[in-house]
């Protein structure tokens, strides 16, 4: 399979062929028939024919499993019985060439998704373009397909796409490569954690679009190595992933050197005051977008959430990957440490996996992803680095081991799955202690998180650790002094004063000053400017 084929898109998929889906299929069924094997050799929490019998007739304690089962790959959208997610229109209407149209026609895609159709025309005019919408409504092509309409051929670096992360800085490069394969324009991407000199043998090619990180870009500017001289086109994507991971200084520095007439383009999830004020200083008269209708993330994910303790996290984490039938599946892990320890506790448990995070080499990154995106490799765990950055088609299944402290990261956890117009599960663990998390997500995303139970699961035994920690502060508050009417005042405070309780642990406030204070002298820059130093408190 080339990489052309197997290069994921943002852009909706609507439809394939019959010969599509059985090839499709054809390629998926070895890997299945090994991961059934693997549970049949496992720990004996299923594969059995008599286990698979006694789970069909759970009856509703199965059902909400079985509409997340996953067989054949992942549904995709029919345009037609999701009007809501997708424009009337069409991407001919849009004014886009007949060349980029093949692109577009090659990739299966029929119907724009809300923010192309809003977005493509008005990139078209020559407007610069401040465009929101969520993860997952195909922002990608929505600026990718004006960049190949207008671009003018052998112009080196033309247009400049800056992105926050590796990973996506490789999806989009492919992503639009794909968009241009029957159009003169060239698509190179340069990032960090990868050889200067392979890059730098790109560019001597003069390749007309960029695709790059800031960091990257900035140091082959100063090498001399690419200029931005010819620049007719800046995009920033995902702006409120780079200013939340520190290009702020970078983003003003890239965008401050580009002294030709340029369309900008903003593209995000989200719209921070800061991206107003940097859109202010380097857009004229911006036309701003912003898209809802189109949100496929959220409506198109079957969110559930699951509470277990957490040390009984990763014996759920196999009863799923088990018991299941997930296409692909992507789990992620607040801590690089927890990635690796959770990879190779799969791999021990006959799950082939592999762990992706930012302190890997560049290189064994992109192994693992292309095994991923060819369907070799069916669980991936990863740290929030590829929370944007990674965009593979078809993966039926997120789980969130752990609850992101930061609510918005969760959003784009999921938006991995139900990419291109499908269907996806996002199954969320939640321990006792993370349950405030939980309300987070659900404030900011304003629903309600399902909860999921898995009557076959057995939780396992406490840790003999956490015992002891339990007995430990059993044994402390049985000991602990109990107050007695000395500690207590004997008046409660003023009505004027108002107690802070964070101040006065177990509701002890109290009424007045202590009868005796230090009342020391203390040498005070007033002393040694000759001022008297104010009196102590009397007794």
């Amino acid at each position: 399979m080339s990489d052309e084929t197997v290069a994921s898109s943002e852009a909706v998929e609507v439809q394939v062929s019959d010969n599509q889906e059985s090839n499709e299929s054809g390629e998926k069924q070895p890997r299945k028939r090994k991961r059934r094997r693997r549970r049949r050799k496992g720990d004996g929490e299923g594969g059995t024919p008599e286990s698979n019998s006694q789970a069909k007739s759970e009856g509703a304690a199965r059902d909400p499993r079985d509409s997340t089962r996953r067989r054949g790959g992942a549904k995709a959208i029919d345009p037609s019985s999701a009007k809501h997610l997708f424009s009337e229109s069409s991407f001919a209407e849009l004014g886009l060439r007949n060349s980029v149209l093949k692109g577009v026609e090659g990739q299966g895609y029929k119907a724009p998704t809300h923010i192309q159709s809003q977005l493509i025309p008005v990139v078209l005019e020559g407007n610069d373009v401040l465009g929101q919408a969520r993860t997952g409504s195909g922002k990608t092509a929505a600026f990718g397909l004006p960049l190949f309409h207008m671009a003018q051929r052998a112009l080196a670096f033309q247009s400049i796409v800056l992105v926050p992360t590796r990973e996506l800085a490789i999806q989009i490069a492919n992503e639009l490569t794909n968009f241009g394969k029957h159009t003169p324009i060239r698509v190179t991407a340069i990032y960090g954690g990868e050889s200067v000199r392979k890059q730098q043998a790109e560019l001597a090619n003069d390749p007309e679009i960029i695709v790059a990180t800031p960091g990257r870009l900035m140091d082959l500017v100063e090498r001399g190595d690419l200029h931005l001289k010819h620049v007719r086109f800046v995009v920033l994507d995902e702006v409120d992933r780079m200013l939340d991971i520190g290009f702020r200084d970078d983003i003003r520095k890239i965008l401050g050197q580009i002294k030709t007439d340029h369309q900008t383009v903003f593209v995000s999830a989200t719209i921070s005051d800061e991206i107003e004020k940097l859109a202010n200083r380097f857009m004229e008269n911006p036309v701003r977008i912003t898209s809802v209708a189109g949100a496929l993330t959220v409506e198109m994910v079957k969110q559930h959430y699951l509470p277990v303790e957490r040390w009984d996290k990763k014996r759920l984490l196999v009863h799923l990957l088990t018991h299941e039938d997930p296409d692909l599946t992507l789990v992620f892990c607040s801590t690089k440490r927890m990635v690796d320890d959770l990879a190779k506790f799969l791999n021990d448990k006959g799950i082939d996996t592999r762990a992706i995070h930012g302190d890997m080499p560049q290189s064994k990154r992109n192994a693992v992803m292309k095994h991923f995106r060819s369907g070799t490799l069916g669980v991936v765990v990863a740290s929030d680095v590829a929370a944007r950055g990674l965009d593979v088609e078809g993966i039926s299944h997120v789980v969130n081991y752990d609850i992101p402290e930061d609510p918005e990261i969760y959003v784009h956890r999921i938006g991995r799955t139900a990419r291109a117009g499908q269907e996806g599960v996002a199954w969320t663990f939640v321990s006792s202690e993370e349950g405030r998390l939980l309300t987070a997500v659900e404030k900011l995303a304003n629903i309600e998180i399902p909860r999921l139970e898995y009557p076959d699961f057995k939780p396992g035994d406490i840790p003999h650790s956490v015992r002891e920690k339990q007995v430990r502060r059993e044994q402390l508050a049985a000991t602990a002094p109990k107050p007695t009417s000395k500690n207590i005042a004997s008046s409660p405070p003023p009505s004027s004063a108002k107690a802070d309780p964070n101040r006065f642990p177990g509701g002890l406030v109290p009424a007045k000053m202590p009868p005796r204070t230090i009342g020391g002298r203390v040498r005070t820059s007033r002393s040694s400017l000759g001022v008297a130093p104010l009196p102590p408190d009397e007794d």
